[in-house]
């Protein structure tokens, strides 16, 4: 969540995507794993989330002070040049990012999540790569 939605709206978004989860539990099928149903759910109210953010004109993710190295060990000035970039990526291509690269799904699990084709995963990951890329050069990442 503080992948999709930033570190200071991650509380909330996963607040509303454990309501959501509770009040849909009874309309889960069994056609999925469990974790993959829920992450389908907690993605989705993640991409919603943005949504409403978007349209009440709030598009960056604010940083909170924090210690010099982050959880991944990243300098703090380099993981907030990564947070930046995520940022700016579109809500859906971020997502398929972070399910790839954060929760090291597989692009099987990813589709089934995202309800999408395998080989859409493909070609939005590469696009979420190429476009993370290119604007983390632009915010002078080495």
């Amino acid at each position: 969540m503080v992948r999709m939605v930033g570190r200071q709206d991650a509380d909330d978004a996963m607040q509303l995507a454990f309501m959501r989860i509770f009040r849909k539990l009874d309309r889960f099928s069994g056609g999925s794993s469990l974790e993959t149903w829920i992450y389908r759910v907690a993605t989705n109210e993640a991409l919603q989330f943005l949504r409403r953010r978007k349209r009440d004109n709030v598009d960056t993710i604010r940083h909170e002070p924090e210690s010099q190295m982050s959880q991944s060990g990243l300098r703090l000035e380099d993981a907030e040049m990564l947070e930046t970039g995520l940022a700016k990526l579109e809500p859906e291509l971020r997502a398929v990012l972070t399910l790839k690269e954060v929760q090291e799904l597989s692009y099987a699990e990813i589709a089934e999540i995202m309800d999408i084709p395998e080989g859409t995963v493909g070609s939005r990951l590469n696009r979420a790569r190429r476009e993370l890329r290119d604007e983390l050069e632009r915010l002078g990442w080495r």
